[in-house]
């Protein structure tokens, strides 16, 4: 059984949408700010999106490793706070958009500053040290993750699939040639990945004085294109090329007539299986060791999955395949004490996948403005929430903000559904599905900061299936006091402290 939460409340913010100079949030001074507000008002949960390191369309969902960190969220302040960095490497900043990211003008200016860092290191013996103990507590992954960036750069940033035969299939003799001609590009890679782990255990810590934890993301899927894959074909369903043979994806539904295909690479979870799951539990065991909690992504692949074959365009002409779920959750309840962990049950969801979430007693997850399309019986409406093993969110990151939903997206008969259920005028929807969410009988309540801050969809985070744009909104200041205040008026009118 996991690991049971305690009724609390949370707000859902990546780092990359924190306030800040430099073109992208970070794990800096308003992360520390951030986490003093959420204590000072008993909000006790941060959740996060993946923290790896993005690449092609910057989504935290396609990361370049399951086990890195992302370098774009290093703090400069705290790399000039240890004399990584200079005044001057901070004069001159770029003229960066209010209140978005440019990924453009933010990546080629962070690997800068990172590069100056790089350099100062090599006079700082106390930090060379601290980095050779790094590098021998995640060697399992460290030395792949970062020959793999080092070759990906030496290639243009080509795909690994693209690379000379003997990179691809990893033949020994050029794996030791690629790390001595490489051997300072592999040295860069594992000091950005030290700066991050770092920053990042500081950070929690510092979260944690004020009692507040962290709620990581775990996709169930990892990119094709990255150090996993690469290091681990025998776990991936891949042709002799190393391309995928099948892809991941869901079916048509009422949204989206041809389904989705995501891409990703499937496991071939027989191989997991065999080795008791230990690339899975190598990957759990270190997210745990960042974060407090874990969303589980689409849970409902862990009990079956939509097999879409490679060749096809779009996801209509795939099959269900089951997975092992019962046999993995088990092993992972043994090898790692039950963790807590938060089952992402959304969409077509079958008695098979709520048996195998309910057998474990995962929370599962409700979202408020799915709740007024369908009558008194949706299960999204609070008062079905007869078990309260929940997380209910006003809206979540691949969804329309509250404001959004309720401007763009929901009908006339849906807004007077709302109304009349919360007995609200809708003038500030958002607010209104927060307390919702606050006084409902579910363990954890959860809302973005664009609904705190009731955004539209101006500050959407992501729309599933378009390419760019996403990812990128930002805050343009610190959580305002007041509306902090408020949530902390909620978390003592309905116990959530």
């Amino acid at each position: 059984m996991a690991a049971r939460f305690e009724r609390s409340s949370g707000l859902l913010l990546h780092p990359t949408s924190l306030p800040g100079p430099y073109g992208i949030g970070d794990l800096g001074p308003a992360a520390r700010r951030f986490a003093i507000t959420l204590g000072r008002v008993g909000v006790r949960w941060w959740q996060v999106l993946p923290l790896g390191p993005t690449g092609y369309g910057d989504s935290p969902y396609q990361t370049f490793s399951a086990f890195a960190g992302n370098p774009y969220l290093i703090s400069p302040d705290d790399l000039l706070s240890e004399g990584l960095l200079t005044v001057a490497d901070l004069a001159a900043l770029p003229t960066f958009p209010a209140g978005k990211v440019d990924y453009g003008a933010v990546i080629p200016f962070k690997l800068g500053l990172l590069d100056r860092a790089y350099e100062r290191f090599a006079a700082r013996a106390d930090l060379r040290a601290e980095m050779e103990g790094f590098r021998a507590r995640h060697r399992a992954w460290l030395d792949d993750f970062a020959l793999f960036m080092a070759l990906k750069e030496a290639h243009g940033g080509a795909p690994w699939t693209q690379w000379e035969e003997p990179l691809r299939r990893r033949d020994e003799k050029a794996l030791k040639k690629a790390r001595t001609s490489l051997a300072d590009a592999v040295e860069r890679h594992i000091f950005h990945q030290f700066l991050f782990f770092r920053q990042w255990r500081n950070l929690r810590e510092h979260a944690h004085e004020h009692a507040v934890r962290f709620i990581g993301d775990a996709p169930i899927f990892v990119a094709h294109d990255s150090a996993d894959v690469w290091a681990h074909p025998e776990l991936f369903d891949l042709d002799e090329n190393g391309n995928p043979r099948v892809v991941a994806g869901v079916p048509p539904d009422y949204f989206s007539p041809t389904g989705q295909r995501w891409g990703n690479p499937l496991y071939r979870w027989e191989e997991h299986r065999r080795t008791g799951y230990a690339w899975w539990l190598s990957r759990l065991r270190l997210l745990l060791e960042l974060v407090d909690a874990v969303r589980l992504d689409h849970f409902r692949g862990f009990a079956a999955y939509w097999e879409v074959p490679a060749e096809e365009e779009t996801a209509e002409h795939g099959r269900w395949v089951p997975a092992p779920g019962e046999d993995f959750f088990s092993a992972v309840n043994d090898a790692l004490q039950s963790p807590p962990l938060i089952a992402e049950d959304l969409g077509v969801i079958t008695p098979d996948v709520e048996a195998l979430r309910r057998k474990f007693g995962f929370p599962g997850m409700k979202v408020l403005v799915f709740a007024f399309g369908s009558g008194s019986d949706n299960p999204f409406l609070p008062h079905n929430y007869t078990d309260p093993n929940f997380a209910v969110y006003t809206t979540t990151h691949d969804n329309d903000t509250v404001v959004g939903w309720w401007n763009e997206r929901a009908t006339p008969e849906e807004r007077d559904y709302a109304r009349r259920y919360l007995a609200v005028s809708g003038e500030n929807i958002a607010w209104d599905l927060i307390r919702a969410a606050w006084r409902s009988t579910a363990v954890l309540a959860i809302a973005p900061v664009q609904d705190v801050l009731s955004l539209g969809n101006e500050a959407r985070m992501n729309y599933p299936g378009r390419l760019g744009g996403n990812w990128a909104w930002r805050m343009k200041a610190d959580l305002p006091q007041n509306l902090a205040d408020r949530l902390g008026e909620f978390n003592a009118l309905y116990r959530r402290y």
